[in-house]
């Protein structure tokens, strides 16, 4: 049985589900204690037990000590099927960050799988809204071999939530390495902003023409799509996701939300400002999917390289259960002003 200390490193949610979604692909048991113990509320919230109970219907795994708050579980996991599955989060909890936990065992499905997420929250804080998760992570993810798709069909912010999406993916066989080590030049510009029931107050507009007028003005030309939503009456809301893709298959993303109080140009300030640190350090990946890439180059056949600006300390966390559970070899070393991550 695997052992796992969840209060290592980060001491964060990113242990328990990556540790899940490993165990599940190797079919062994996994303890788990310490649970998000650096955290406020530490144990289990409500999106770590939903992407628990998700993670073991897909394996077909019996767990113990799933109940909110605990700090402690047992998961023993059997075949991985695939097929319909649904989750309900019940709160405003992250839906990207349970798409993360269970991406993995989608892949290692015998099935295609159709994953329906219920009731929680598209885009919130200390997540990647689910914009960047489609046109971002499964973008970067589709070189690799795997092919993934999420549809969103109710957007969903905080505190009410409600938000559903339906994730599609098709078993992955293999994943193939990616080699990222040249940023090249800029070839294209984009961005997708979305407001939810806040049309009159033009605010997709705003926050994208502020985006363009930035960015413009430092001689790109981004076209940002406009996105009035109405899915979602309970809960008012919005989000901006720009990208950069360079002629060396560089594709880099920032993201921002928008709160109370908080105007749109600051959504679009906040958002440039994120891809334009990624832009000017000319890395190869932006700093949040340099620890999301971790589980699948670790799993992939054949070495991994990318640059990435800061060593977070999801990337660190990431990097230490991979080579723990799955004995790869990574490490993580200065190049120039930048962090060379190699997996192999």
């Amino acid at each position: 049985m695997m052992e796992i200390d969840g209060s290592q490193k980060s001491g964060s949610g990113t242990i328990l589900r990556l540790s899940v979604a490993l165990a599940g692909i190797l079919g062994e048991p996994l303890h788990i204690y310490n649970i998000r113990k650096k955290r406020s509320q530490p144990g289990l919230r409500p999106q770590h037990l939903e992407a628990l109970i998700t993670a073991a219907k897909l394996c077909n795994a019996d767990i113990r000590g799933a109940s909110l708050g605990s700090q402690e579980i047992w998961f023993e996991p059997h075949e991985i099927k695939g097929g319909e599955i649904s989750a309900e989060i019940g709160t405003a909890g992250s839906i990207p960050m349970l798409i993360m936990t269970v991406l993995p065992l989608c892949a290692s499905a015998k099935q295609p799988v159709d994953l329906h997420i219920l009731k929680g929250g598209t885009d919130v804080r200390h997540s990647p809204t689910i914009n960047y998760l489609r046109h971002i992570f499964l973008q970067v993810l589709s070189r690799m071999g795997l092919r993934a798709s999420i549809q969103v069909h109710r957007y969903g912010y905080y505190p009410k939530g409600m938000g559903e999406v339906t994730l599609k993916v098709e078993p992955c066989r293999e994943l193939s390495p990616i080699r990222l080590e040249e940023f090249g030049k800029i070839r294209e510009t984009g961005g997708i902003s979305v407001c939810t029931f806040l049309a009159d107050r033009r605010v997709a507009e705003r926050q994208a023409r502020e985006a363009e007028r930035i960015i413009g003005a430092l001689g790109y030309r981004p076209e940002i799509e406009v996105v009035n939503d109405f899915s979602n009456p309970l809960q008012k809301g919005s989000s901006l996701v720009l990208w950069a893709e360079t002629d060396s298959g560089v594709l880099l993303g920032g993201d921002a939300i928008g709160e109370m109080g908080k105007p749109s140009e600051a959504v679009a300030r906040e958002s440039v400002g994120n891809l334009l640190e990624e832009v000017q350090a000319e890395a190869t990946v932006d700093m949040h999917l340099a620890d999301m890439l971790v589980p699948y180059t670790a799993l992939a056949k054949g070495e991994s390289v990318y640059l990435t600006r800061t060593v977070t300390d999801h990337l660190e966390s990431n990097i230490w259960l991979s080579t723990t559970i799955l004995g790869i070899e990574s490490h993580v070393e200065k190049n120039g002003q930048l962090y060379r991550v190699l997996t192999k």
